[in-house]
């Protein structure tokens, strides 16, 4: 059983996000945000179903988040998301000045530390690995089943 209000849990979350992706044949990714000990938003992949290559679990749970917050900013927020964000996905979470961003898998062709902490804003933290095998296994058994 997890203890809610850990890193644990509210990856769980955002893994069980990102299995409701892969069942409408998304690339499982998901990502939940954390305010106050409360989830403000839940997103997972949708660039199949709404044919928008934008449309990545982060971008999505931003946009809901801020929706939610009534502001641009995700100051004292931090997203789960279940694999490393992408360039674009640094980009759009620099603006946001989000607090804290932990992710499950490493994604070493995509992933923004490729090019350095640096996209994102200079007060966000960054902490990887929690639940690292099952995101990874998400990825995998999907791709395999592609195959």
């Amino acid at each position: 059983m997890l203890t809610v209000h850990t890193d644990e849990y509210y990856m769980q979350q955002a893994i069980n996000e990102a299995i409701r992706g892969a069942e409408a044949d998304e690339i499982p990714v998901g990502a939940v945000v954390v305010c106050q000990n409360q989830i403000i938003a839940r997103a997972h992949n949708q660039t199949e179903t709404l044919q928008d290559v934008s449309a990545h679990a982060e971008m999505i749970a931003i946009t809901s988040a801020a929706a939610y917050l009534g502001s641009k900013y995700l100051k004292e927020c931090t997203m789960y998301v279940t694999l490393e964000p992408c360039v674009m996905c640094a980009g759009a979470l620099y603006w946001s000045q989000i607090s804290r961003i932990v992710y499950g898998a490493s994604d070493e062709k995509r992933g923004f530390m490729r090019y350095g902490k640096e996209l994102l804003h200079p007060s966000t933290k960054v902490e990887y690995g929690v639940k690292h095998d099952v995101c990874s296994k998400l990825m995998t058994d999907f791709f395999e089943k592609k195959r």
